[in-house]
């Protein structure tokens, strides 16, 4: 198959994972309504759960597959992506007040985790034990959403008055199964066209799924992000960013690292830096010091000003677009 033929692949697995992640997320809070689940576990888990399925597949058939950088390189990039190009532009075009307390709590268990992912990846491998701790930390994370929505009461009306009743059954079925299956489609589409197209143009797999299936992966994020500069609610970005980026760590990681036999691989790329070419693990000594950076940022800043304004919003979406012109200078 010609390079135009995987791009078009590689294109229809960007559309259909989307439109699929919109589908199931839909169904999955009607499906939720109508069997009775309260609002505060819908949104404190399903939504949240279900909005990062295509990181999930998209990593965990990597995993299956052993192609360790794309899983590895889906996860650093998506939270890159969310932070620099999404969270950055949201504040740009808008900036953002944020709810202090919430914000810094939950911003400070992002920048932890992450730190704990750092430190446990500086050996080069997330062992199947390692994956333990983020599962925990998943659990850790899940209950301080539960208790978070519990404590706004009767205030928490955000499932409320939906219109889901049982007459539509048929067609929220039809949309769940129809999701799933578009999504586990997609990401197969992803993971296999975006390993054939790194190798044809001749850069590392890493590199694909740091930049183009993590920006994929990323767009449900970014439409949401759009739609609420819209409705004046950029609020609501921000804490689907936070959210995003700590489940990314926590679930897809912990799940990966149980599908790895010997643990999720970080390899060595080999970086020309003028006549020299380095050989280093490039997620350590890049692709996570740039991620945990951002995240510094927007915690400090966010927890000293009170709100991600304009001026770190250009900040943050400096950083983004200097790390891409990185990668681009050292690997093409």
């Amino acid at each position: 198959m010609g390079i135009l033929g995987i791009v078009l692949l590689f294109s229809l697995g960007l559309f259909i994972i989307i439109k699929g992640g919109d589908w199931f997320v839909v169904s999955a809070v009607w499906l939720a309504k109508v069997t009775g689940i309260p609002n505060v576990l819908i949104g404190a888990t399903i939504v949240s759960i279900a909005t990062t399925l295509p990181e999930l597949l998209v990593s965990s058939i990597a995993t299956h597959q052993e192609f360790y950088d794309v899983a590895i390189g889906n996860v650093v990039g998506s939270m890159v992506c969310n932070i620099g190009l999404i969270l950055g532009l949201t504040a740009i075009l808008s900036p953002i007040q944020i709810q202090r307390r919430s914000f810094t709590v939950k911003s400070s268990f992002m920048l932890l985790t992450c730190g704990v992912l750092y430190y446990l990846a500086f050996n080069r491998i997330i062992s199947s034990g390692e994956g333990n701790v983020f599962l925990i930390l998943f659990g850790i994370y899940i209950a301080m959403n539960i208790m978070e929505f519990s404590g706004r009461g009767k205030k928490n009306h955000e499932f409320q008055g939906m219109g889901y009743d049982r007459s539509n059954s048929l067609h929220y079925i039809g949309r769940f199964v129809l999701g799933a299956i578009f999504i586990t489609l997609g990401a197969r589409l992803l993971v296999n066209n975006g390993v054939a197209l790194a190798g044809i143009i001749g850069i590392p797999e890493q590199v694909v799924s740091l930049t183009l299936i993590a920006l994929g992966t990323s767009l449900p994020e970014l439409t949401t992000a759009i739609t609420a500069v819209v409705k004046k609610q950029q609020g609501i970005s921000v804490g689907n960013i936070i959210g995003a980026n700590v489940l990314n760590m926590v679930m897809v990681l912990g799940v990966c690292s149980k599908l790895a036999s010997e643990g999720i691989v970080i390899s060595y790329q080999n970086i020309m830096m003028g006549a020299t070419i380095f050989n280093i693990p490039q997620t350590l000594y890049l692709d996570l010091p740039i991620t945990l950076l951002m995240m510094v940022i927007i915690t400090i800043g966010g927890f000293l000003t009170g709100k991600i304004s304009r001026g770190l919003g250009f900040g943050i979406f400096g950083i983004y677009c200097i790390y891409l012109f990185t990668l681009v200078r050292l690997f093409m």
